[in-house]
């Protein structure tokens, strides 16, 4: 009886093993794939061929000569001379200012738009007629009239100076009102630049 039990024993071991080993699963073998369907309708489903670069411009530098500035190498005293600004002229015994006035101040405040570091001193002028005192107040007035108007612009205040001269400095000495007109006026002077 040993001995079956020991055939016995044998057996189930056998069998066991064999189960096992037949239980053993084979890696999978790695099949080709195959070649995607090919398109028979023109490429319908492949992307676009990009647009051909446009050749740009080469680009000519400007001419030096025409965009120079030609008051950046011009002292102040030669600016003052041949000003790029104009008067602002007034009515009697007025500061303020007119239609024609503020044409004039609009082009001159183009005129320190481009000379973006030019400072200016806006000097108030008046006639003869009437006293010093009257004359330097009406000429502050003037001047801060103009100065008011650039200021309107965008021109910034730091850039405007005022200061009034009243009947001291006449642009025209004559005693005739062709004369007191061409006086009654705001004068741009550059102070620095």
């Amino acid at each position: 009886m040993h001995i079956r039990r020991v055939s016995a024993a044998i057996t189930v071991i056998v069998l066991a093993l064999s189960i096992s080993a037949c239980g053993k699963k084979q890696p999978p073998v790695a099949r080709p794939v195959p070649p995607p369907p090919t398109d028979t309708t023109g490429g319908a489903d492949r992307p676009p061929t990009p647009p051909t670069p446009i050749q740009e411009p080469t680009a000519v530098p400007p001419d030096p000569s025409l965009t120079e500035d030609p008051l950046k190498n011009v002292d102040l005293d030669q600016i003052n001379q041949n000003s790029p600004f104009k008067p602002v002229f007034f009515s009697y015994d007025s500061a303020e200012v007119d239609g024609t006035g503020q044409q004039t101040l609009n082009e001159n405040a183009g005129v320190l738009k481009k000379y973006g570091t030019w400072v200016i001193t806006i000097e108030g002028h008046a006639d003869e007629r009437g006293t010093a005192e009257y004359n330097l107040a009406l000429g502050e007035r003037r001047a801060m009239a103009a100065r008011t108007y650039l200021l309107s612009l965008g021109v910034p205040a730091d850039r405007l100076k005022i200061v009034s001269y009243g009947k001291e400095f006449p642009f025209d000495p004559s005693h005739t009102e062709s004369a007191w007109s061409k006086n009654r006026r705001a004068h741009f002077v550059v102070t620095s630049k």
